[in-house]
């Protein structure tokens, strides 16, 4: 029997920089470009890299994600030998039954590889937008002879203290490793993909698991130990796009750049197909009098008011006389007649009343209850919400999910929020 190669997918993150938009749904799972959900990325990137074996490890509010990924249809991946595995943690008597870390969750998951012939083990994050030919990953490994491999990618300046920052000799190998510095020597960051050799990555993992004052994460932990005492480490750089879409300001920069005429990946690329679980829709309708320019519109929308710059998920409804602008609208989300929705990111299945406006004023106020997240502009509203009719929602706005017309006191100031009773904030 030949070596295989198996992938595990961390996609349990909570994702707290999303805000509303991962307050019920795991990172992984956020709808993205139109149709896809994030984690299509990953998934297709090891399918079209013919790796069949995967599991995809599953913690906060996983539902949405499970019910996504289902069998693995799309991706080819519903096989009697191999496929895609769900691995959420198992309720046991140990002390937490919640993954400690990245690196605790691979540990706990390692059984799955014992009648498996796998001589590497590519790990990988489920909450990144890249399109990556992982055998180029796995001739490098092999080339450099080494025990782990790190992906990395060059970010700027002001971005380095968001990732784990790599330093590297001239060949290549690993010199330095340090979890979100305030400053660095380099401008290298861990791309959350690594490819260890089977047999290191056990005895480095229980070595780990042993450890008492690790918090059994790759990038805190295993990997600057390893740097540290001088093991076989490499990093391979990538020099294409890839993107972080883990905060509300990345999440929407990321979707508005497929509008431009020439996107940052080729969705329509036939020898590499995103793959993602698509709902039977009927064709666009775009009526008489509407007007679309430079903006993804999925099946199932009807529009027959203006939308620009924006991003519609299947089965929405734009009206004579409403407005999208510079906004990410998603599924079966219903806009009244003559309401305007500008520069906005509004969660599935919403009601906008007619004549309200989504996104109106100066941003200069951050939000509220999350100051930290919602402070560029951007108004954000929750999966289910019902907006009154005639309403004026400024800029940096909170509108939780499932708010009805009653939790509304009237118009909501930039900075301001909208909690309904089911409000998870």
């Amino acid at each position: 029997m030949t070596s295989s190669r198996y992938a595990f997918i961390l996609a349990g993150g909570v994702g707290s920089r999303l805000c509303l938009l991962s307050e019920r749904r795991a990172k992984p799972a956020v709808p993205f470009g139109g149709k896809y959900r994030i984690i299509d990325f990953t998934l297709s990137n090891c399918v079209n890299s013919g790796i069949y074996d995967i599991g995809v490890l599953t913690q906060y509010r996983p539902t949405s994600l499970n019910q996504h990924i289902g069998t693995g249809r799309p991706w080819d991946l519903d096989r009697s030998r191999g496929g895609v595995q769900i691995l959420q943690p198992s309720l046991g008597s140990v002390e937490s039954d919640w993954y400690q870390g990245t690196g605790d969750a691979i540990y706990r998951n390692l059984m799955h590889l014992r009648r498996r012939r796998t001589e590497q083990v590519l790990v990988l994050s489920g909450d990144h937008v890249y399109e990556m030919d992982y055998n180029v990953l796995y001739a490098f490994h092999y080339a450099k002879q080494a025990a782990v491999t790190v992906a990395v990618t060059e970010v700027p300046e002001e971005s380095i203290s968001s990732f784990g920052i790599i330093e590297t000799d001239r060949a290549g190998r690993v010199v330095g490793f340090e979890e979100k510095p305030r400053q660095a020597r380099s401008r290298l960051a861990s791309m959350g993909i690594y490819l260890f050799d089977h047999p290191s990555l056990h005895r480095w993992l229980m070595e780990d698991a042993a450890c008492p004052d690790s918090k059994h994460d790759f990038g805190k932990d295993v990997l600057p130990r390893l740097v540290a005492r001088g093991e076989s480490v490499y990093a391979y750089r990538f020099q294409h796009y890839w993107q972080d879409v883990g905060t509300l300001d990345s999440y929407y920069q990321a979707n508005r750049a497929f509008l431009s005429d020439q996107p940052p990946l080729d969705l329509s690329n036939p020898d590499w197909v995103i793959h993602t679980q698509s709902a039977d829709r009927p064709p666009v309708r775009i009526e008489h009098g509407a007007h679309a320019e430079r903006s993804l519109i999925a099946n199932g929308c009807r529009v027959a008011g203006r939308v620009t710059r924006s991003v519609l998920f299947p089965g929405v409804t734009v009206p004579r006389g409403a407005v999208v602008r510079d906004s990410i609208v998603m599924h079966d989300t219903v806009v009244g007649r003559d309401a305007v929705v500008d520069q906005a990111i509004v969660d599935k299945q919403v009601e906008i009343g007619d004549g309200a406006v989504v996104g109106s004023g100066e941003g200069s106020t951050a939000n509220r209850s999350c100051p930290d997240h919602l402070m560029s502009g951007l108004t954000l509203v929750g999966k289910g919400a019902q907006i009154p009719e005639g309403i004026t929602i400024g800029r940096n706005a909170r509108i939780g999910a499932f708010v009805t017309e009653v939790d509304f006191t009237g118009d909501v100031p930039s900075g301001g929020v909208v909690d309904g009773p089911e409000s998870m904030h």
